[in-house]
Formats: structure tokens, C-alpha cells, sequence
């Protein structure tokens, strides 16, 4: 069965330009008809232009992608979409890239073996950098509370006279709607901060 060349081109939004892919594949020598070009986050794999592609790959097709992330966005994902083209499908991947991730079947066994070992560690170290990311990220977060910063929006100051109107209305003197409408606030802010207060 005569083997067919696919490039499959994602952009993770619909604002973002797919051209720079498109000339790659060319380049390549795919067929402008068998270039599947998906506008779509690849925060899953809920995609069904690369779903119906896997589907209908035969043994021997070859997938072409730009880059390795094309495949997913962490060490879990690239290896299960890997495995799944090359193992259960039997067809070869090829990243335009990363010259040693080419799988393709004419490769003697010690390129293939390759492949695999530098899609492995270029996966981790990718998954490795984003935990250490968000790491870094929460310890700065804690530093930083730990310094007093507070985040989230900014909470208003509240006028001087704040505790004034507060008193007379623990004393039933003023409703709520009155002091706030003295303070210039609404009554939900007025109710709110007096039920924050402590001791008044």
C-alpha cells in the first residue's frame, strides 16, 4: 500500500498565523491537500482534525509536524500521541525541528532508537522547566505575602469617619443606607466592612 505524507499544522488560537508551518511542509514536500490545519488550543486532545487523522492513518503514513510541541503540551501527552502513531498505528513521525525525531521506516534501527531516546529527554526537560515555572512562581508568591503584599484587587480606603457612622449604627441611631449614603458608599460595602471590624 502506497504510503501517504500528512503535515499536520496546529495554531493555538485563531489569531495566530499558521503561514510560517505551511511553508515548512511545502519545503517538505507535503501536499498542499494533505495538510491538516487546526485552529484550536492544545490544552487537550479534544481536536477532531488531528482525531479523524490518527483515525485514518494506515501503517507506513508518515506525520509531519513543525515542532514537537504540536503533539501536546506535556512529557505525558507527547509520549502517549507518540506511541500511539508508532507503535499501535505503525506509521513514522517526522519533526521538521529536531532532525534526529524522524522515525520514518527506510531509518536502519539505531536512528529509530534515537528518536526515541531524544523525544524522551527533550520531553521531560520541557515538563522539568514547567514545573520548575510554577514553582518558582509560588515561592514568589510567598515570599512576597510573607512580606505583607496583598493580591487581588485593591480594597478601598475607607473615609475617617468610617467608625463614627459605625457607632451609631451598632446603636440603632442610623440605618445602614444613611451611613453609607454619609460615607459614599453603598450599604453592601458599609454591612460588610462593619462585620469585618472586631471591636468598634
Amino acid at each position: 500500500m502506497k504510503k501517504t505524507v500528512y503535515g499536520y499544522i496546529r495554531v493555538s488560537s485563531k489569531d495566530q498565523n499558521e503561514d510560517r508551518q505551511v511553508i515548512a511542509m511545502k519545503s517538505f514536500g507535503v501536499l498542499p491537500s494533505h495538510m491538516i490545519i487546526e485552529k484550536q488550543s492544545g490544552k487537550d486532545f479534544n481536536r477532531p482534525l488531528y482525531q479523524r487523522l490518527i483515525k485514518k492513518l494506515q501503517p507506513d503514513d508518515i506525520i509531519v509536524i513543525k515542532s514537537i510541541d504540536r503533539l501536546g503540551r506535556n512529557y505525558d501527552e507527547i509520549i502517549e500521541q507518540w506511541r500511539m502513531i508508532t507503535k499501535v498505528k505503525q506509521a513514522s513521525i517526522v519533526v521538521l525541528d529536531m532532525p534526529l525525531l524522524d522515525t520514518r521506516k527506510e531509518r536502519d534501527l539505531m536512528g529509530v532508537l534515537i528518536s526515541d531516546i531524544v523525544l524522551q529527554l527533550l520531553s521531560y526537560v520541557a515538563q522539568t522547566e514547567r514545573e520548575m515555572i510554577h514553582q518558582r512562581q509560588a515561592e514568589g508568591i510567598a515570599a512576597a505575602k510573607a512580606k505583607g503584599v496583598q493580591f487581588g484587587p485593591q480594597r478601598k480606603k475607607l473615609p475617617e469617619e468610617f467608625y463614627f457612622y459605625a457607632k451609631l449604627w451598632h446603636k440603632g441611631d442610623i440605618s445602614s443606607r444613611q451611613a453609607a449614603k454619609h460615607l459614599g458608599i453603598s450599604y453592601q460595602t458599609f454591612l460588610r466592612r462593619v462585620k469585618e471590624m472586631q471591636h468598634i
